[in-house]
C-alpha cells in the first residue's frame, strides 16, 4: 500500500487503514485475492478489511535472521488467522529467505510444521523456482508450493515475447518433479521501466503483452497465479534500481490501470509533445549556428554543416526519450541532480557544439579548464567555449561512473543512454575541428582508455541482445 515517500525500509512508517481500504476497493474489482509479505507498517489491518470488501488474503509471514521478529511476525499472522476464518486461505511462511541465505533449510521446516500445528488454513513457503529444486526437503513440509517465476531476472533473460511459455514450461517442469501437490505462481510479472537485460526489455507494452499472456494460461490450464504486484512500488527502487519500481499493474501516483482492456498502449504516450520539443531544439541548434556564421568573415565548410545536422537531428530525436528516462531513472537528490546535469550536458552540447564547429574552433580540454593559471587564460576560452568545456567534463565524469557501474555492479543500474548520445554526439562531431598541435591531453586518454575497456567488457557481459 506504499505511496510516495512511504516506505518499508522506515521501519516507523505506518500505512493508516483508509488508504489501505482505497486500494482493496479498487482490487477487488479485478481479482478475488490479494497476498501479503507481512504483518508490518500496518499491513496486520489487511485481512479485516479486505473481509468487507469481498477479498481473500494469502498472508505472508516475514522471515529473516531475527529471530525475535520472526516470532512477532509468526505469532501476529496465526492470530490473524484465527481472527479471520473464511477471509485468510493460506499462511506463506516466508518470503525466499533461502535464496537470502538468512535462514537454513532445517530451521525454515521447523518454523513450518510450527505453524501447520497451530492453524487451520494450508501453508506455503514461496521461493524461486530454483531454490525448490535445491532444497526438496520444503516439499514434505508444505500444503502446497509456491513459486516465483520472473523471466525477466532469470540468469538468461527471457525476451517479453517468450514469457509465456517460459513460466508454463517451468510450472510443467515443477509439476512433474514434485506430484501430488498444487503448484501456486507466487510471482509473475514484467516491468514496465528500467534497464534492459540481454533481450529483457522492460516497456509499458512489453508488460502489457507478457502479463497478458501469462493470465491467458491459467484459464486455458486451469491453476492458479498471483500477479507481482498489484501498484508500482517507488520505494524499491532504492534497493533494485528504477526497474524495482515499476512491477504494478496500477501506477503509483495516479493509482490508475497502465494498460486498460481495448485500449492501445505506447511506450510514449506524450510522443506528440515529445516530438515537437524535440523538432523546436533541432531549429534552436541550427539557428545557433547560422547565428555563428553572421559574426565570422568566412563559409563555413559543407562538412561543418553535415555535423551541425547530425548533432540537430539526434539531439532532436533523442530530447523526448531522454527527458521520460530522466522522469522515471531520477531517485532522490542525487538521482536528479546526476540525470538532470546529463540532460542538460546534452543540451547544452548541441548547441555551444553547433557554434563551435562552425566558428572553426576545436573543442576546450581539461587542461584548458584546469591547468595552470596560463592555460586557462587562453583568449580563445570565451564565455561559449569554457561552458562547452564544463559540459565536457560533466559529460565524461558521469559517463566514466556508468561505464564503471556497468562493469563491476550492473544488475541494477540504469543506463541514461539518451542523455548521453545527445551529449557525446556534439563533442564527436567536434573531432573535425581538431587542432593540428598542442599538449598532451593526459585526461581525455585516460578516460578514453577506461570507456574503451568498459565498452569491450560491458558489450560481451550484456550480451548482443541488449541493444
Amino acid at each position: 500500500p506504499f505511496r510516495g515517500a512511504q516506505t518499508p525500509l522506515v521501519p516507523t512508517t505506518y500505512i493508516g487503514a483508509d488508504q489501505i481500504e482505497q486500494d482493496l476497493k479498487q482490487l477487488a474489482q479485478i481479482s478475488e485475492c490479494v497476498r501479503t509479505y507481512s504483518i508490518e507498517n500496518g499491513l496486520d489491518q489487511v485481512p479485516a478489511i479486505a473481509g468487507k470488501v469481498g477479498l481473500k488474503v494469502m498472508q505472508g509471514i516475514w522471515l529473516g535472521s531475527d529471530r525475535a521478529k520472526n516470532f512477532a511476525q509468526i505469532s501476529t499472522a496465526i492470530r490473524l488467522a484465527k481472527d479471520n476464518p473464511g477471509v485468510i486461505t493460506s499462511l506463506v511462511v516466508g518470503n525466499e529467505v533461502l535464496l537470502r541465505g538468512e535462514m537454513t533449510t532445517t530451521d525454515l521446516v521447523a518454523i513450518i510444521r510450527s505453524v501447520k500445528a497451530q492453524v487451520s488454513v494450508p501453508v506455503t513457503y514461496a521461493d524461486v523456482w530454483e531454490y525448490w529444486l535445491r532444497n526438496r526437503e520444503v516439499y514434505d513440509a508444505v500444503d502446497f508450493i509456491t513459486i516465483h517465476i520472473l523471466p525477466y531476472w532469470e540468469d538468461f533473460p527471457i525476451k517479453a515475447k517468450f514469457a509465456a511459455t517460459h513460466v508454463d514450461s517451468i510450472r510443467q517442469r515443477m509439476a512433474v518433479t514434485f506430484p501430488g501437490k498444487e503448484i501456486l505462481i507466487g510471482e509473475t510479472g514484467w516491468p514496465s521501466q528500467g534497464r534492459m537485460r540481454e533481450g529483457a526489455l522492460p516497456s509499458r507494452t512489453s508488460q502489457a503483452r507478457g502479463v497478458s499472456e501469462i493470465l491467458l494460461l491459467p484459464k486455458r490450464e486451469t491453476f492458479r497465479v498471483n500477479l507481482i504486484e498489484a501498484y508500482d512500488q517507488p520505494c524499491k527502487r532504492e534497493l533494485e534500481g528504477t526497474v524495482g519500481g515499476y512491477w504494478g499493474l496500477y501506477d503509483s501516483v495516479r493509482r490508475a490501470l497502465k494498460y486498460p482492456p481495448g485500449e492501445a498502449i505506447s511506450n510514449f504516450p506524450l510522443w506528440t509533445w515529445q516530438m515537437g520539443a524535440g523538432m523546436a531544439f533541432s531549429v534552436i541548434v541550427f539557428v545557433s549556428a547560422w547565428l555563428t556564421t553572421r559574426r565570422r568573415p568566412w563559409t563555413p565548410l559543407v562538412s561543418s554543416w553535415v555535423a551541425v545536422a547530425i548533432t540537430a537531428t539526434s539531439a532532436g530525436c533523442l530530447l523526448g526519450i531522454a527527458a521520460d528516462k530522466m522522469y522515471y531513472e531520477s531517485y532522490g537528490i542525487g538521482g536528479w541532480l546526476q540525470w538532470g546535469a546529463l540532460l542538460a550536458a546534452g543540451l547544452v552540447a548541441s548547441v555551444l557544439g553547433a557554434n563551435a564547429l562552425v566558428s572553426g574552433r576545436s573543442q576546450p580540454s581539461f587542461l584548458d579548464m584546469f591547468g595552470p593559471r596560463g592555460d586557462r587564460d587562453n583568449p580563445r576560452l570565451a564565455l561559449s567555449m569554457w561552458c562547452l568545456g564544463a559540459t565536457l567534463v560533466v559529460t565524461t565524469l558521469i559517463a566514466g561512473e556508468t561505464a564503471l557501474g556497468f562493469a563491476f555492479d550492473p544488475r541494477y543500474r540504469d543506463f541514461p543512454y539518451a542523455s548521453l548520445t545527445m551529449a557525446v554526439v556534439p563533442f564527436a562531431c567536434l573531432m573535425l575541428n581538431r587542432p593540428q598541435s598542442g599538449p598532451r591531453q593526459i585526461a581525455e586518454s585516460a578516460f578514453a582508455g577506461l570507456l574503451a575497456i568498459a565498452a569491450i567488457y560491458v558489450g560481451f557481459n550484456e550480451g548482443r541482445d541488449n541493444w
